[in-house]
Parts: structure tokens; sequence; C-alpha cells
């Protein structure tokens, strides 16, 4: 209230998406000065989403120990980043449109190239989400680490409002099966994570995943899980050449599985 134009907005509110009078300061002074004050509008709105976040949950019939978090705010992506159609939206028109037709779409080489490369950038995105993963840090610490190296590829992150999806990778940790939702929760000792990483760029959408364990205490029926799902995808992978039915494709990963004793 000193009367001075107030230009200077709190990063807080930024990422928070809180948007009032109260977000707003003359200088560097001024919001050092009020912070103490101020920072009650954070921990009111973080209260606001713990209390949704509860609401959202109760008597949900969880199938083992791992509980939900708190999700945060969606990231924001820079203005010169090419987005899919359903960025703003949330709806995915082009694939709305896709379904409904029975034929399969032929890349020419062109087209072949891009898919290329932004599998490429995908796969080292992934490479950079999984040097991320030890005991403590959250799923949500490494969607904003996933988020950044996007952007830093002059990519979007496909998952992020892909049917209103809140994050910018999925994150599954022990019996979420898949397309789990970064948030709070530190990852433990003996957790396993499958890590879900989609790129936009050029037009095409590079998509893979990969699980791996947390910490040295990942117990016997983990590690199993893990290397039968790696054995079944390699598996599937030999078998790619033109003529092959995907039906084959299915057909071998499920014997691998369950000859690991998976399903």
């Amino acid at each position: 209230n000193c009367g001075k134009e107030a230009t200077l907005r709190c990063p807080t509110c930024i990422q928070m998406k809180i948007n009032s009078a109260d977000s707003y300061f003359c200088s560097q002074d001024c919001f050092k000065s009020y912070w103490k004050l101020h920072k009650a509008v954070h921990i009111s709105e973080a209260a606001k989403i713990e209390l949704q976040r509860q609401a959202d949950f109760s008597g949900y019939k969880y199938t083992g120990k791992l509980r939900a978090g708190t999700i945060s705010p969606p990231r924001t992506v820079p203005a010169h980043i090419q987005k899919p159609d359903y960025a703003t939206t949330g709806v995915a028109a082009s694939e709305e449109l896709l379904k409904r037709s029975a034929k399969i779409r032929v890349l020419d080489a062109s087209e072949i190239e891009r898919m290329r490369k932004v599998c490429r950038l995908a796969r080292e995105v992934l490479d950079i989400a999984a040097r991320a993963v030890r005991p403590g840090v959250t799923t949500d610490e490494i969607d904003a680490i996933v988020h950044q190296a996007c952007i830093d590829r002059n990519a979007y992150p496909s998952p992020l409002n892909y049917y209103k999806f809140p994050k910018s990778l999925c994150t599954s940790v022990n019996e979420v099966i898949c397309h789990g939702i970064p948030d709070s929760r530190p990852l433990e000792d003996g957790d396993i994570i499958n890590l879900d990483i989609t790129l936009y760029h050029d037009g095409m959408h590079g998509d893979l995943n990969e699980t791996f364990p947390v910490g040295d205490h990942v117990d016997e029926a983990g590690k199993k899980l893990i290397k039968s799902a790696h054995d079944s995808m390699h598996a599937a992978i030999a078998m790619v050449k033109p003529g092959v039915m995907y039906r084959e494709f299915g057909d071998v990963i499920e014997k691998v599985a369950n000859g690991n004793g998976h399903q």
C-alpha cells in the first residue's frame, strides 16, 4: 500500500496460479519486507489444494500401500514451442477423427526422419529423468526435470493436458499399472517406478517408457517383474519387419511374460 506502481510479481504465486493484487510488488525490497505476511497466501492456497486432494480420494479403495500425494499446478510451455491440437482444449481432435477410420497411415521418408528425431529426443529426456530416480525425490520433482528437458529441446511434453492430464510425464510407482500422475510423495528405497515419456516435435510424437528400481533394496519380485517386461519387449522388437501382423507381437509378449509367471 505504498502507492507506487506494482509490476513485480511473486514467482511462487505464478507457479501456484494465484492471480490477485497481493501477488504484485513495487520492488525487491518491498517484496522482502512483506514476505512474512505474503507467504500466508501460499499456505492458504496449498491448504485448498490439499483439501481438494483429500476429497478426490475419500473412499477410494487402494489395492496396496501406495497413497496419492498432492498434485501441483500444471507447468507452462513457452509460446514459441509448437503445440499439439489438445494443448489448449484438452481434446485431441485429430486423434478423434482417426478413430473413425480403419485405415493405417503409412509415413513417407520425410515423416520417418522426423519420427526418428523426436524418438531420439524422447530417449534423451528419459535418460535425464532416470538419473533423477533415487530415494527422497518426489515424482513432481521428476516432472519438473522432464518438463524443462522437453522445453530445452524445443519440444512439447505430450502428456500435458492430453484429455486434461495435468503433468508432463506419467510416473507409475509399485502397484500403479500405468499413467500415474506425478505428485508430492517422495520415492522410497525399494520402490519400482515406470517413467513414461512422450515428446511432440515437428508434428510428431515420440513415446517410450522404462521401469527402474529405486535404491538398493528392491525385492526379488520387483526385480523379476522389471526383467520380465524388458525381455517381453525385446522379444517383440526382434520380430519387427514388413509383413508381420500386429497380433503376433502380442502373442510373443504374452508367451515370454507367462513363462516368467506374469500376465
